[in-house]
């Protein structure tokens, strides 16, 4: 499994500055990524995922990053500007959340996948460029690709900017992508397609893949693998079935209970209390998710959470799983 291995973080802490103090996003996350692995990270807004996601791109321009993140032995996080560049839209790309802030206003669609194949390959024809632009137009779906090349991105529609834009990512067949809850905003159709691209992407290269999103239907149907990230922590990890069948920690088990199931079309959904604390507020000691389940008693929770192996592959944060239940529920059940 290790020779698999294609991207390893270790112990990474990305923390922002809020006024005179550095306060952490990501916390001491440890994760790898395989060959012809789709990894899914899961959890709402603001648990760190996009701040992950950055950090493995070597994006932030003022975070203070700690921590390994080795791409095949290379550590990026301690690698200089024209290093990352190397790697950035060759060995490793990414699909941003908003197309139109992801594209420059001002350069046709036809330039701008152009010039990441040009930073790449410098001794490329201008006329085998446009060739293969075109080739990853019709690639992605995109049937008027002569047309599509030679207009600027506000002409485009939202499904349309985003193909683009994974037409960018996907341009020199990166052996890792980053896909950055890359269906938001996007009709059910569109959305279908696209997921579907990023599908045969890992299957025609075997990239290791990175799917960054919130819809717990698309992980079920996706993903290999499953992070569950709260307040900068993965709190469990586990292979997609085992996650979906065995959930254990409080805020997976609560985020599943949260999705509508047309099998229990008259059950009540279940509403998790609070909202993720924001930076300055998150609690650095103790189970980060027990103030959001409040009848769980103190003495479940571990004073310094770690990841436990419940089963081979299986980890989970905080000893207060086992004593979890839901507040309709008799503790018994």
């Amino acid at each position: 499994m290790l020779s698999n291995a294609l991207l390893k973080i270790e112990n990474l802490k990305t923390s922002f500055r809020i006024k005179d103090d550095y306060y952490a996003a990501v916390d001491d996350l440890s994760l790898t990524v395989n060959k012809n692995e789709l990894l899914a990270i899961v959890g709402e807004s603001g648990c760190g995922k996009s701040a992950l996601a950055f950090s493995i791109m070597g994006l932030h321009t003022r975070a203070k990053i700690e921590g390994n993140i080795l791409y095949k032995s290379q550590n990026i996080a301690t690698s200089s500007v024209n290093e990352l560049n190397k790697l950035r839209g060759k060995d490793m790309g990414m699909i941003f959340q908003d197309p139109l802030t992801a594209l420059n206003p001002l350069m046709t669609i036809g330039d701008q996948i152009g010039e990441i194949l040009l930073i790449h390959n410098k001794s490329q024809s201008a006329g085998k460029r446009k060739e293969r632009v075109l080739e990853l137009l019709k690639k992605v779906g995109i049937l008027r690709a002569e047309h599509v090349f030679n207009q600027f991105p506000h002409q485009l529609s939202g499904g349309m900017r985003q193909r683009v834009v994974i037409a960018m990512a996907i341009a020199n067949e990166p052996e890792l992508l980053i896909a950055d809850e890359p269906t938001t905003a996007l009709d059910v159709t569109i959305q279908s397609q696209i997921l579907d691209l990023i599908r045969e992407l890992k299957e025609d290269s075997q990239a290791g893949i990175i799917l960054i999103t919130h819809d717990l239907g698309v992980v079920a149907e996706m993903a290999d693998r499953v992070a569950v990230m709260y307040a900068g922590q993965i709190v469990e990890i586990a292979d997609v079935v085992t996650l979906f069948k065995n959930p254990l920690h409080p805020y997976t088990r609560s985020l599943l209970n949260s999705v509508p199931n047309s099998a229990e079309a008259k059950a009540k959904l279940h509403v998790i209390e609070g909202v993720v604390p924001s930076l300055q507020n998150l609690p650095r000691e103790g189970c980060r998710f027990s103030a959001r389940i409040p009848w769980i008693k103190e003495t479940s929770h571990e004073k310094n959470p770690v990841l436990h192996e419940v089963s081979p592959g299986h980890f989970v944060r905080c000893t207060c799983y086992k004593d979890f239940y839901f507040p309709h529920e008799s503790k018994e059940e």
